[in-house]
């Protein structure tokens, strides 16, 4: 049995948060009470990862007013913002390599594949904690990018206890926001819990509004205490524009307003919607040993018009006007099925004075992707001549929006069927009470199936690939308060796409290196992490001539780097959190830019990394006897310059935000606020994908919320 009275110093260094308060932890490894035990970690205590891990919890969430996943990553160490197709989704790199450019990042939820699709950018009134695993996991999760895996822990019903939140707020830019969240402990053996949101949003973007529903009922049943099952299912109605941002003239930004809409707003909000479910159950067997079972089916669905700056020189006249921009109209119909299944257990084996943390385990996946995707494209154009209506042009200074053409030629219809399945193990070995050894490994079956979407469905292209993924740790305790650790693993993530041949691409490989140490006390604990990667089989435009248009499976890049992570309770309740995280992501392959074709070398960066990022966020509370509490704060963020466009020299420039905040809580129940983001009005920019795609960061906002528990 693990002390829960030791957990929260351990856990604090372990993590090397930026964020978390307490954070409650059940008997053997789950970080939050949920009743039942998390998949893939088994009984290993998180305090005996070798590993970095970072966690966010709900409570840092209310504190500094973060409703989005972007800016919930925005405070953690080593994770940056990439593309984010038009604000449609949630994409970052994490340790400077991010994922396939055409999906979202993917994240995990509650261990099943929840970044998967076209479900829009993640709302936050549903997460628990965030749990950022740093390092290699692909031999436990399978594919994924090897700086390390997003795993959010939703808000779970609770048994035995009935409680809840309701909150309001309303913003700079008209942006009104409800939340409400529900436990109900019907008996000592059911429960029942609803939470979501409703929010209605301008922008400072002209003309740019979106809204947006969330709801997640949960039930848990405990028949049994060797016996629980649960349920949850996600909801998510979400109606905004499709917005590409703003344009720099001669790769210089700052000409055209950060507050100009490039798009149609004729063109109406790009409609995402998602229904999904998880289903688990969690059976106690004998001593140790435990068993769970999961299930998930997640279904989700983007629908809607956008105006897309044209990227081809030949066709865009603003590289000779400097005023016009032309544009591809596009209608998307894009939707995805996910069906996941698991299995696993997880208990204790003694041989001599080894103990042994086992894990066996086995999944499948099948993810289905139904694309459908029509422009209009415009016109070849010469430079000197006029611009006409068959340019989709758009005069950034001065725009004039109603041309919005009919899309006539078809450039996506297809269905893409990934069917996989795993075998997954792990031992971590306990050498008395210092050293802790881990080794474990996961066989991965892939069939990948590409055909046509209309008709009857007969794949033109069956291609199976297999892999194996090994992993090996070392943690060593040197006293009570200092631990070192060291871990390796290799990985993989499938491409999706075809070459010019009509074949998948091979998966991308990686391998992972990290060694770090951690330091504990009763105020403070910090951590450090050195590490390097590489890839190989990045998608790159293939050398061919005669293939004009297509890609191929040739890129290699290595990212090294740095961070450190800081966090103190010190005396007269004032927090201190802090990050620093230092990236060297680059090209180690000659090749051809995936989209433009442009040549990169050896060495050239990776788009959107910065090579230095830190966060410090410090409250201090204030007792007010019988009137309550007051407690104020402040931040800054600051992320250096990075490359904007691949194989080029456009920079986007570096930026420092500074957030500030106060709440009063006149009774335990009731908190009032106010928050400030981008307090001294910066203007800068969140990422961007080429000199005529960038993505502006929103200006100062301020925004007062009121919450009443129950």
């Amino acid at each position: 049995m693990i002390d829960r009275s030791a957990i929260k110093p351990v856990l604090l260094a372990t993590a090397a948060l930026l964020s978390t308060p307490v954070l409650a932890a059940d008997e053997t490894s789950s970080i939050v009470v949920t009743g039942q035990r998390q998949a893939y970690r088994g009984d290993v205590p998180v305090k005996e990862l070798p590993q970095t891990i970072q966690l966010i919890d709900s409570k840092l969430m209310d504190v500094v007013n973060l409703t989005k996943m972007d800016s919930i990553t925005d405070i953690a160490s080593g994770v940056v913002r990439q593309n984010n197709f038009g604000g449609l989704w949630d994409s970052f790199a994490i340790r400077g390599f991010a994922g396939d450019e055409n999906f979202p990042t993917g994240v995990l939820v509650n261990g099943f594949n929840g970044g998967r699709g076209y479900g829009g950018a993640r709302d936050a009134s549903n997460v628990e904690t965030i749990e950022i695993l740093k390092g290699p996991n692909g031999a436990v999760f399978g594919r994924g990018e090897p700086g390390g895996t997003i795993n959010i822990i939703t808000k779970k019903a609770k048994i035995g206890k009935t409680f809840g939140k309701i909150g309001a707020q309303a913003g700079s830019f008209d942006t009104y926001r409800g939340e409400g969240d529900l436990n109900l402990g019907i008996s000592d053996k059911l429960a029942i819990r609803v939470n979501g949101a409703i929010e209605d949003a301008h922008s400072f973007r002209n003309t740019v509004k979106s809204n947006k529903e969330v709801i997640n009922p949960s039930i848990l049943w405990q028949p049994t205490d060797k016996t629980s099952l649960s349920y949850e299912m996600e909801y998510v109605a979400l109606a905004t524009p499709f917005d590409r941002g703003i344009v720099a003239i001669n790769k210089q930004l700052g000409a055209v307003s950060r507050n100009t809409f490039l798009g149609e707003p004729g063109d109406g909000p790009t409609r995402v919607k998602v229904f999904g479910h998880q289903f688990q159950m969690q059976q106690k067997l004998f001593g140790d040993w435990v068993a769970i079972l999961g299930f998930g089916l997640r279904e989700t669905s983007m629908i809607g018009f956008s105006e897309d700056a044209e990227l081809a020189t030949g066709r865009q006249p603003i590289f000779s006007t400097g005023t016009m921009l032309s544009r591809q109209r596009r209608y998307r119909d894009f939707r995805t099925r996910n069906i996941t299944g698991r299995g696993e257990i997880s208990g204790r084996i003694t041989t001599g004075p080894i103990l042994h943390h086992v894990l066996l385990g086995a999944d499948v996946d099948e993810f289905d992707i139904n694309t459908l995707q029509t422009r209009y494209r415009p016109v070849a154009y010469t430079a000197g001549t006029p611009v006409t209506a068959a340019s989709n042009a758009i005069n950034v200074f001065a725009p004039v929006y109603g041309l919005m053409p009919t899309p006539n030629a078809t450039v996506l219809n297809s269905l893409e069927k990934q069917k996989s399945w795993g075998i997954y193990f792990q031992d971590q070995m306990d050498i008395g009470e210092k050293v802790k050894i881990r080794f474990g490994g996961r066989f991965d079956h892939f069939n990948q199936l590409i055909g046509a979407r209309v008709g009857s469905y007969n794949p033109t292209v069956n291609t199976v690939k297999e892999r194996f993924s090994p992993t090996v740790g070392l943690l060593y305790d040197v006293n009570s308060r200092m631990g070192l650790y060291a871990a390796w693993g290799n990985g993989f993530r499938p491409n999706s796409g075809q070459d010019f041949a009509g074949q998948p691409f091979a998966p991308e490989t990686s391998k992972s290196y990290e060694v770090g140490a951690r330091y504990t006390s009763k105020v403070i604990s910090a951590s450090l992490a050195v590490f390097t990667m590489t890839k190989a089989n990045v998608l790159t435009q293939d050398p061919d001539p005669a293939h004009q248009g297509f890609s191929i499976a040739g890129g290699s890049a290595r990212s090294t780097g740095v961070e450190l992570g800081i966090d103190a309770h010190l005396p007269g309740q004032i927090d201190i959190h802090g990050t620093y995280a230092y990236t060297d992501a680059h090209w180690t392959s000659t090749s051809k830019d995936f989209n433009f074709g442009l040549a990169i070398n050896p060495g050239a960066k990776l788009i959107n990394i910065p090579a230095h990022t830190a966060n410090l966020l410090a409250t201090k509370g204030f007792d007010l006897g019988d009137k309550g509490k007051v407690t104020v704060g402040a931040g800054i963020n600051y992320v250096s310059s990075r490359l904007g466009e691949t194989a080029t020299s456009f920079i986007l420039p570096a930026y420092t935000l500074t957030r500030a905040l106060m709440t009063y809580e006149p009774t335990k129940r009731i908190r009032l606020g106010v928050d400030v983001t981008n307090l001294f009005d910066v203007t800068w920019y969140a990422s961007s994908y080429s000199t005529l795609w960038v993505a502006p960061g929103a200006p100062r906002t301020i925004t007062g919320r009121i919450s009443y528990a129950f």
